[in-house]
């Protein structure tokens, strides 16, 4: 495709004023879309269109608009995030599409997940089960010296890839059991491989994967959706620490 071609596009856009009302897709057209836009500068042309229209702008989670914080939470296509692998939203390019494609944009869709307005839904769900993981108790004082601790390299960048999760929600979206599994454990693994970790790891676990079961979030079946439709390519392999996290904290 031409990079500097122009798309026509057949959008058809979840709509919902809030989460008692009934939604619906609702169709609309656009016409020279860039392929040097973003997915969200599309969405923000459109919202131009309807505004100058006279029609109320569609509603849509975004931020950083660098693929870091996670807040660009769509299922484009039937896909959380869309059809590029390792891509959040914001990051997934209109030269992607062809000229006239229809575009299907929803919400993520769980129960623990409901519907604010349009596109966005409340996540609050991921802040509580952070919150059940609490803070380490200890006294740490200043910064220690980088090389004081020592941690094998291979721990480290363990550590590191489960930290890399910005906890956009789309394994949930993507899990046919909207499971939060991969985002949990992630935040589980990435203090079970570190020395800081380990003074509260039996009461991290036990709350965290407890308030997860709370909020009716499903039960993970190895599915592995979760893992390909992760924008940051967390590994499943993290919710088997978490799993081996958690029978080691219940029977001890």
């Amino acid at each position: 495709m031409d990079t500097n071609s122009k798309l026509t596009l057949n959008l058809k856009v979840w709509r919902q004023k809030n989460g008692s009302a009934k939604g619906k897709l609702a169709d609309y057209k656009l016409t020279d879309v860039s392929t040097h836009m973003s997915f969200l500068e599309m969405l923000d042309v459109l919202n131009e269109q309807l505004i100058k229209q006279g029609e109320d702008p569609v509603e849509f989670d975004n931020d950083c608009r660098e693929g870091i914080c996670g807040m660009c939470s769509l299922v484009i296509n039937g896909v959380a995030h869309g059809q590029e692998s390792s891509t959040a939203t914001c990051q997934l390019h209109m030269r992607k599409f062809n000229d006239g494609d229809t575009i299907t944009i929803e919400p993520w869709r769980s129960k623990a997940f409901p519907v604010i307005k349009d596109l966005v839904v409340d996540r609050t769900a991921f802040d509580q089960i952070i919150s059940a993981g609490g803070y380490t108790s200890c006294r740490v004082g200043s910064a220690a010296d980088a090389n004081s601790l020592l941690i094998p390299k291979d721990m480290a960048e363990k550590a590191m890839d489960a930290a890399a999760c910005i906890g956009c929600g789309a394994c949930v979206a993507a899990c046919p059991n909207g499971s939060a599994s991969l985002f949990v454990a992630a935040k589980i693994a990435q203090f079970s491989y570190l020395p800081q970790g380990k003074a509260e790891r039996k009461k991290r676990v036990l709350n965290m994967v407890g308030k997860m079961d709370d909020l009716g979030f499903g039960d993970c079946s190895n599915h592995g959706e979760c893992e390909a439709a992760c924008p940051k390519e967390i590994s499943i392999t993290h919710i088997a620490i978490m799993r081996k996290e958690y029978v080691k904290a219940a029977f001890s």
